[in-house]
Parts: C-alpha cells; structure tokens; sequence
C-alpha cells in the first residue's frame, strides 16, 4: 500500500464496501510514522490506540451493513493549529504545548471525523503559524520528503510533509499568508486556499488571524482535496464569517474539468524577484495551457507595490493579541524571538488607524483584481519566488543563489482580497525539489479554481513521489 498512488477516494470506497478495512489503512499509517517520522518529524504527537479504536468502530460499522461516510477509513494529521479532542493544542509554542487536552474538535475536523476520518496525531507548525518554514523550539524542524536538508515551507509544513512521505493521505491545514500553498509547492502536492469563510474557525475560540487565515484540506491531488472539501464546506453559527454551502457538489464538478477560455500571467506581480528556474518551470505549465487552446496575456504588474507592510501590520497585531497576556511573564522567554520581537514592536507601534488603514489597503487590492477579471477568468503567478529553501538558511529563501528573507511573497496578497487560490505542481528543478504554479480565482469563485487547477494538473502529469 502507498497511499501517495491511490486516490482516497478509492480507498475510502475500499473499506465501505468491505474489500480493505479502516485498521488497515491507520495501521499502515502508523507504521510509515514510526518509520519515518524519525528523520522527517511531521507529526508531533500521535494516539495510535485511539486511531485503531477509531478504525474498528468504523468497521464495525460496515459490517452491520451501515455508511461511515465518504471518507471511511481515511488516517488523517490534524495541523497543530486547530484543536483535536484528546491532543494538546500547543501552536507550535512552549506558551501552550503545556496545556490540557481538547473535549472536543473544531468544526473542521468534527466534519472530516463525522465523514469517516480518522485522526492519528497532530502536525508540525512554526510557532502560531506566523513563517514559512516548519521550526519551533518545542519540537523543531520537519524536513522536506523530497530532500531532508531543504524545508517543507510553512506553515502547514508537518502535513505537507506528512503526505508527501505517505504517512497519511490527508491533512488538515490552514493559509493565512499562503501556509497551504507554500508547503504544497515545496512537497510537491496541489493544495487549495478556498474563499474566506468557505471552511468555518469557529468554536469556543475567535480565529487567530480572522481577517486572512482560512481551513482547507491538504493531499496530494486536487481530487483527494476536493471530496474533502465537499464534506467542509459551509457554515457554522460559531462564525460570523462562515459561508453559505455551496448549492452543486464540488467534487462532481471535477467530473468535467476545464480550463478559463482566457487566463492572465504574471510571473513578478509588479514587484517579485523570481528565481529562474522557479520561472522556467512555470512557463512550461503556461505552454500546456497555450497548447491546449487557453489564450494566455501576460501582465507585468498586477498590484503597484509589495502589500507585504499592510499584510504584516494585520498579522502582529493578531499574534499580539495571542500572545499579550504573557508578555512580561516567564513564559515570555520561551516565545520564538524573532515573534516575540514582532509582537514587542506591535505593541509599540501598531494603532488601531494603522489596521484599519490594512485593510482598507485589502479593499484597494481587491478592486484591481476585480478590473483583472474583468478581462480574464483566472490568474497565474509562481507560487513562490525560489525553490525550497535549506533549512540551514532558518526560514530565508534563495532567489537565483542569493539569500532572500521574503522568497513567498506571491501569496499573502491573495489572503488580503480572500481569494481563492490553488498551487499545482509545474516540475521539479534541476536538484529535484518541487516547484509550484499559483491559480487565483474571482471572489468565491472556488469553483473555476478547482476546475482549472484539476485540469492544469492533468495537463502537466506530474507523477513523482519523494523518495522518503
């Protein structure tokens, strides 16, 4: 079994029909974990009783002839930002790595479990998610599968890796700066930022980054993401910010996949460096497109500056806002300094004129994008400006050789407009790491993302798998 070569479609199917059962795909789970996650370090707590019990009722379940749902069976990592009943959630952070367990799940992963989902442990963050690379200083680095010497991206990069090594076929995550599609780049996998709101936060906690962080499954196919998405979607009166549920399945519009008549290309956005063999790539994945009838305009400025100041400006004032009830406690020294160093300069800096003026800055992104599209269906941009980093660069990028400290900066404007946006998998560099191509959508407009980015993904046919 590898669940890197079958879809979970299929082995959730599997184990309804009684031809494979759920405790052997959690215990393979289990097994890959105790194999690998030594040298790879994805998950950072794992409940193997808890999963095979789990596993068992499902087939239970089965045998008296009753439907655990669309994803029976499936083992699944649960990002470490986003709660589990009966682990810990510690955020990455010394701060609450010593809290209690959770009662209860958030909405998020209460669906995947209602939908048949088994959860076998937590995955790897940076600390409250606030980087894009996967260290902390409770349970430090996670590798990227591809080449352990490089990074998984962040912050989902404990499940980016977790799948891309096939310890788990689906993964919890969550982007507010590009933290699904950044590691998805760099693991190799097609990963989704839906539309804010599409996947609730809701629960007895405010979202920690309200206005620019939203869920979504990870795996390695849009199909797999897709059916798990479809089990997501919707709202919850716990989130004010939750989305009505779609009317048509998701997942049955992937039957029908199909790219925009006319899609726009910017490999800089008006401001990006771009590594050229990140570009090179990319422009291979554009060529399919142009080859299978997509008429492509390239656009050299889409935005007139980096929005990386305004993207910030939300960003430590909702890690200050975490975090301030222990500053000048001894627990302030355990904080990743380079955080607890934003978070000091926050509070020092940071008025409620300049958040307000932050996101006014997202409106004022949001209306370029909407006399974009009104010309072209899609927009196509790198997905981060180099490859994966080596983690001896501690969360810096390389662009063409040289140190960068912001190499993702394709993403977080899409987080600001609450855009959906996709990366896929264009090749891999001449060292054999990943590289991803970003598809951006309309406002809501999940469903032409997910569309083209099944179609793009088939057009390229990336097919490898990490050879951890």
């Amino acid at each position: 079994m590898d669940f890197r070569r079958e879809a979970v479609a299929d082995l959730a199917e599997q184990v309804r029909s009684g031809t494979r059962t759920a405790r052997d795909l959690v215990a393979h789970a289990l097994e890959r974990i105790e194999s690998l996650n030594p040298r790879v370090n994805a998950f950072v707590a794992v409940d193997a009783d808890g999963a095979l019990e789990a596993a068992d009722r499902i087939d239970a379940a089965v045998a008296a002839g009753e439907d655990p749902g669309p994803l029976a069976g499936i083992p699944i990592g649960v990002k470490d930002l986003d709660d589990a009943e009966g682990f810990v959630t510690s955020h990455g952070s010394a701060v609450f790595a010593g809290g209690p367990a959770e009662v209860a799940d958030s909405p998020f992963v209460a669906r995947l479990r209602a939908a048949g989902c088994v959860v076998v442990g937590k995955t790897n963050t940076p600390e409250l998610g606030w980087k894009a690379d996967t260290d902390n200083a409770v349970f430090g680095p996670t590798c990227n599968p591809w080449n352990l010497a490089y990074s998984p991206g962040g912050s989902s990069g404990g499940a980016a890796a977790a799948i891309a090594s096939g310890m788990v076929p689906l993964a919890t995550g969550s982007d507010g700066g590009g933290s699904i599609r950044i590691p998805s780049s760099c693991c190799g996998l097609s990963g989704i930022k839906p539309s804010l709101g599409r996947i609730p936060s809701g629960g007895v906690q405010g979202a920690g980054w309200l206005d620019l962080s939203t869920k979504g499954p990870m795996a390695r196919r849009i199909g797999d993401v897709v059916l798990a998405l479809d089990v997501a979607v919707g709202p919850d009166p716990t989130d004010i910010r939750s989305l009505p549920r779609p009317e048509a399945s998701w997942l049955a519009a992937l039957d029908h996949p199909r790219l925009p008549a006319k899609v726009a290309w910017s490999p800089t956005l008006g401001y990006a460096p771009l590594d050229d063999e990140v570009r090179a790539r990319c422009e291979e994945a554009v060529g399919r497109l142009e080859s299978l009838g997509t008429e492509v305009v390239e656009i050299e400025t889409v935005f007139d500056e980096d929005p990386v100041r305004d993207w910030l400006t939300m960003a430590v004032a909702y890690n200050w806002r975490t975090l301030a009830p222990y500053r000048g406690t001894e627990l302030w020294d355990k904080v990743d300094p380079l955080l607890a160093a934003q978070v000091d300069w926050a509070a020092e800096h940071v008025t409620a004129l300049d958040l307000v003026r932050a996101l006014d800055a997202c409106h004022d992104l949001n209306l370029r994008l909407v006399e974009l599209f009104r010309d072209v269906r899609l927009l196509l941009t790198p997905t981060c400006a180099g490859p994966p980093p080596p983690r001896a660069l501690q969360g810096q990028g390389l662009v063409n050789g040289e140190v960068e400290a912001n190499w993702a900066r394709f993403t977080y404007p899409f987080n600001m407009t609450r855009s959906p946006a996709a990366s896929v998998c264009a090749g891999l560099t001449s060292e054999g790491l990943p590289v991803g191509i970003q598809l951006v959508g309309p406002q809501h407009a999940d469903l032409v993302v997910i569309r083209s980015a099944a179609a793009l993904e088939a057009a390229i046919g990336f097919d490898e798998v990490a050879p951890a």
